[in-house]
């Protein structure tokens, strides 16, 4: 049974898939791995090293865009999100490029793929943020990978909590506690909760890959690079230029 964090974003993903692609799309490409609004492409940052061969899963894939990619490098990948929404726009693009993508709906605290399956799982800012128990997710890939596999996933940088989510210079001055751990939620109008986002700080997210039996190998905090001038939400060239917008983890089983 869903959690009330992913019954909500679920709601929320489906109303909105429409307009994320729109917005979205150009700069995510078809069939591109970017790691996050600063434009860290797999392509050249190789995080996940040598694909080729391999077995991959994507966590939270919206439109399999990050997959596409992958199937292209000689991957043989599978790829999942909560979003039917978001899923009809991956077969929308499965079409017109005709890269197919093996696509479900699922929730990351409940994978639906047997054990040691994988020898890498990959997440762009997809479901991590969104749960209410990444405890869960992390004990998941840790069962779905095989010995020795890996798993990489981008996140809002975790001082970000710490900020308003404002892409200007209201943006650059702390308003609340980075050790603040409310969730962030978005009601409807009878109450019922629409959106949540939940905070853990870099030690949070260090101690729960390392009590899934996982291994932190590396932290990427991409930089905002000259010349990218696309604002995306809270991420701006201003912001980006004095703090971390992404963190990126590299962890092996």
């Amino acid at each position: 049974m869903l959690s009330p964090s992913s019954r909500a974003n679920r709601w929320w993903w489906d109303g909105n898939a429409d307009e994320y692609q729109v917005e979205h799309g150009h700069f995510l490409g078809d069939a591109r791995f970017v790691w996050c609004p600063e434009g860290l492409d797999e392509a050249g940052a190789r995080l996940l090293g040598e694909v080729r061969g391999r077995e991959i899963l994507e966590i939270g894939c919206g439109a399999a865009q990050c997959a596409r990619w992958l199937a292209g490098q000689g991957a043989r990948v599978a790829a999942f999100d909560i979003s039917h929404r978001q899923l009809r726009h991956s077969r929308r693009i499965d079409l017109e490029t005709g890269v197919t993508v093996p696509a479900v709906q699922a929730d990351a605290e409940e994978l639906p793929f047997l054990d040691a399956r994988f020898d890498l799982v990959c997440s762009a800012f997809g479901a991590l943020p969104f749960v209410a128990d990444p405890a869960a997710v992390f004990r998941e890939v840790r069962r779905v990978l095989r010995p020795g596999g890996r798993f990489v996933f981008s996140v809002s940088h975790p001082i970000r909590w710490a900020f308003p989510d404002d892409p200007g210079p209201r943006g650059l001055t702390s308003d609340r506690s980075y050790f603040d751990r409310t969730p962030y939620t978005e009601t409807g109008e009878r109450g019922e909760v629409t959106y949540v986002e939940h905070h853990r700080t870099l030690g949070d997210w260090i101690g729960l890959i390392a009590a899934s039996g996982l291994r932190v190998d590396g932290l990427t905090e991409p930089e905002w690079p000259p010349g990218h001038e696309r604002v995306w939400g809270g991420w701006s060239p201003l912001r980006g230029r004095n703090l971390p917008g992404t963190a990126i983890f590299s962890c092996s089983a």
